[in-house]
Formats: C-alpha cells, sequence, structure tokens
C-alpha cells in the first residue's frame, strides 16, 4: 500500500469514504479502536477506511524545542495501520500554508473537497485548523452542516488510565518496553543505520550491529532482548512508493548506554543478532523490544563480561521464541 503525499494526485480509490485525521503517532491501543470505527463507517458508506496524518507532526514547525521525539517514523506508522485494516494512508506534507488554514477551510478543502468524505471517526480531543482553532465541537457542526457522520470514539483505558502516546512514551523512557507493548498494537521498534565499531564483540564472540542517526524515542539505558529486522536480498515495491526488500527477522539482544568495562562513556546502541550473521554495514536496522533484561554494568574482566553475554543470550533467545506466537 503506497503512502500517499500529493494530494493533486489522490486516486479515486482514496475518495469518498470515512476518515480520520490525527498523528497516530505509534499506533497505540487508541488509535486501534478510532481504526476499528472508522472500518465499520466505510463499510456502511461503501467507500475505504482514510487515515490522514502529517509528516512531519505539525509541532516539529511550530515548536520544535517542544516536540517530543516521535515513537514510529512514517512508513512504520503505515505498516501499523495497514495491519489493522486501514485502507488507504495520506501522509501530508506539514508545510505553513497547512497550518495557516482555519478550521473551516481545512474542513472543506481537505476533508471535503479533496477526500469526498462521507464520515468523520476522531477521538475526543482532537484539534484542527489554525493555532488548533477547531476542536470536536466544531466538527459536530461542520460534518453536521455538511452532511457527514462523524463519530467520537472514547479513549482507551488501560490499568485505569488512558492510553496516550505521551503515556507510551513514558512507559519507553523508562525501559518498561513490556508495559509500552501492552499499550501499543505491536512491540516498539526502532530504526537506524548500521555502522563500524571498535570490533570488541567480535573479538569476544558476541559481534555488534552499532546503530546511529536513530530518529526515534530510545529506551532508557540497559540490556534488552528484543528482534532486528533487515532487508533480505531482493526488491519489491515498499509502503512509501520505493523499491523496499522484504524484511526478515532474528532474535538480539540489544545494548542501550556506555561501555563502561572499556572505559567509554558515550551511550551506543549495540545490537548482537543471534542464530544469523548478515552484512549490515551502511544498511538499515530495525530492532523491536521485549523485555529489559538488565542495567548497564561495568565487569571486572573479560572473563566475567562474556559469562553475562552468555546468559543475556541465553535469555534474549528463550524470550524472543515464545515473543513470535505471541505477536503472530
Amino acid at each position: 500500500m503506497p503512502i500517499i503525499r500529493n494530494l493533486s494526485q489522490l486516486p479515486d480509490s482514496a475518495r469518498g469514504g470515512a476518515v480520520a485525521i490525527g498523528n497516530f503517532d505509534g499506533v497505540h491501543r487508541g488509535h486501534v479502536r478510532i481504526v476499528k470505527q472508522l472500518q465499520r463507517r466505510a463499510r456502511e458508506v461503501g467507500g475505504p477506511a482514510i487515515v490522514f496524518t502529517f509528516d512531519p507532526h505539525p509541532v516539529r514547525i511550530l515548536r520544535p524545542d517542544q516536540c517530543p521525539p516521535p515513537l514510529t517514523w512514517t512508513a512504520r506508522k503505515a505498516e501499523l495501520l495497514a495491519a489493522q485494516g486501514v485502507d488507504r494512508i495520506v501522509a501530508y506534507p506539514t508545510d505553513q500554508h497547512l497550518l495557516e488554514l482555519s478550521a473551516r477551510q481545512f474542513f472543506e478543502r481537505i476533508v471535503c473537497d479533496t477526500l469526498a468524505a462521507r464520515a468523520m471517526v476522531e477521538g475526543p480531543n482532537f484539534y484542527f485548523g489554525h493555532h488548533r482553532e477547531g476542536n470536536i465541537e466544531r466538527l459536530h457542526a461542520l460534518t453536521a452542516r455538511a452532511g457527514l457522520t462523524l463519530d467520537v470514539v472514547e479513549p482507551y483505558v488501560w490499568e485505569g488510565q488512558l492510553v496516550s502516546s505521551s503515556r507510551v512514551r513514558r512507559a519507553i523512557g523508562a525501559g518498561a518496553v513490556e508495559q509500552a507493548a501492552r499499550m501499543l498494537s505491536a512491540p516498539y521498534r526502532i530504526r537506524g543505520m548500521v555502522t563500524h565499531g571498535a570490533g570488541r564483540g567480535t573479538r569476544i564472540g558476541y559481534p555488534t550491529a552499532n546503530l546511529e542517526a536513530v530518529d526515534t524515542l530510545l529506551p532508557a539505558t540497559g540490556v534488552y532482548a528484543g528482534r532486528a529486522w533487515f532487508a533480505e536480498q531482493g526488491a519489491q515495491e515498499g509502503l512509501a512508493g520505493t523499491k523496499e526488500r522484504p524484511k526478515k527477522g532474528c532474535p538480539a539482544a540489544i545494548s542501550l548506554g556506555p561501555n563502561p568495562t572499556f572505559g567509554e562513556s558515550l551511550p551506543k546502541v549495540e545490537v548482537h543478532l543471534i542464530d544469523c550473521d548478515p552484512i549490515l554495514y551502511g544498511q538499515p536496522l530495525e530492532v523491536e523490544f521485549y523485555q529489559r533484561l538488565r542495567g548497564i554494568e561495568k565487569f571486572t574482566s573479560r572473563l566475567a563480561l562474556i559469562e553475562q553475554l552468555q546468559q543475556d543470550v541465553a535469555c534474549t533467545r528463550e524470550i524472543a521464541i515464545g515473543a513470535i506466537g505471541v505477536n503472530s
């Protein structure tokens, strides 16, 4: 499913359906609830279920110093939404023109004229238009006047609190990736480019892929059990409309933070792939997190470090195998 970025080239298959507008960062359980209602409305009106999101987040343009690190990059967000049954995904390139549209202009030009929407589905805290002047009450009035149905979906509550991107972000920032996964529609995942490191891992039998240019929120420092996803040979059409290789996964032990055993204080992202050895240098690598195993430690000897790494790998292999059944 290609991501639609140019509204002037919007296909007919993306018009005349049910529309949900928002950032959908992380695609958490609250977003899933919106998507399920979106699908029901799309079937009723006989059109597609469309999610209209923004790339980048408007706050990144308006108040870049206040914009938190995202939970998903756009292609990953599209994957997660497609997995929930969304038919079409619009990732509008956020620009000053869009930000200056009034609530009425946004509704009339985007929702009515461009998307030809017949129904809308939103959460209760939806805002739109210049300076967020439009709220859910204003949207009720606009949709009623235009003859669209509007469903306002109640937030998802887990363990007595509303699930939100901010709550998920706090859990990940604290290293509680298992808790975050229960609020998300899939285990939390980051991506980065694989670069050369010092090579110490290879010399002790535990080579690592060093990740740089990670563009989403990093969990708290520590060692984690997870899974790595990398490109296989061969290419197919990807979500962004470019050639994208099929992904292969394998268990991965992930270290986030410095390496005090070797006198290093700068934080790093190091990924040890278990039971596979692809050539990854200069390639993107995605890593998802299942469980935090321990904090970062300084070991008194090389032998002590190797013994701990053996335990980390054994735990990771067991956790990752169990996670396959849970998340499949």
